[in-house]
């Protein structure tokens, strides 16, 4: 992995250093996060619990908010674009056993990923599709146990009123590959279409008094699309 990274930077300078055409572009739009979530197992909550061995995960929901993206044109060919948005809300949920559907918690987070784009020189001005790799960095922030955790792990005799109970969640660096087009509507405007794949890994940790009581690894690994407006200046 750390050499794909170095590739990926590698590519990125190499880009960076071509002569600059002084083309910016927005997009602004939806911008939609689709985990395909999977997790090891809650092993603690299902001994506490009395539920089967390997029974359990964890779920992240979708979510949609405000996407702004920012392209610089190097050449005719090669464009470098930061992904950015408003803060995506997700509720984390347990998937499985008795307890299906039980409420962990929430999370914002901001994925801001840097991407090297290769666009197609169709022959026709209108369309301009691409593809492109580069790297995404994800930071979770204002995680919250719910109530819901709170009152079952009471319920279980694990944690008392007094007890302080919190959910920590990692962050992450991951690869992250692209595809789209932007279809030319008028001399300025464009409407811009793009479906990215990032690597999104974290360790979630719920904690009593500063004391991790469950760990779990959880993969996202999102979909993400847009669906905006382009304005190229």
């Amino acid at each position: 992995m750390k050499t794909s990274y170095k590739t990926i930077a590698s590519l990125l300078l190499a880009v960076s250093a071509a002569p600059a055409l002084a083309n910016w572009s927005v997009n602004i739009g939806a911008i939609t996060v689709a985990p395909q979530d999977s997790s090891s197992h809650l092993n603690v909550v299902e001994t506490v619990a009395g539920l089967p061995a390997n029974s359990t995960e964890v779920s992240v929901n979708n979510n949609t908010q405000l996407g702004i993206t920012i392209d610089y044109q190097l050449t005719k060919n090669w464009t470098i674009e930061l992904i950015a948005a408003t803060p995506f809300n997700h509720d984390v949920k347990v998937k499985g056993s008795a307890i299906d559907g039980l409420s962990v918690g929430s999370t914002k987070h901001l994925p801001p990923t840097l991407v090297a784009q290769y666009h197609f020189d169709l022959g026709d001005s209108r369309f301009d599709p691409f593809v492109g790799l580069g790297i995404n960095y994800t930071n979770f922030f204002q995680e919250e146990v719910s109530g819901e955790l709170i009152s079952t792990l009471q319920a279980l005799n694990v944690t008392d009123a007094d007890d302080k109970v919190e959910l920590k969640l990692k962050d992450s660096v991951g690869l992250a590959i692209q595809a789209g087009v932007n279809v030319k509507l008028a001399d300025s405007w464009s409407a811009h279409l793009m479906l990215s794949k990032m690597n999104i890994d974290t360790e979630g940790r719920v904690q009593v008094n500063g004391n991790t009581i469950q760990s779990v690894d959880v993969t996202i690994d999102p979909y993400v699309w847009m669906i905006g407006a382009r304005y190229s200046f």
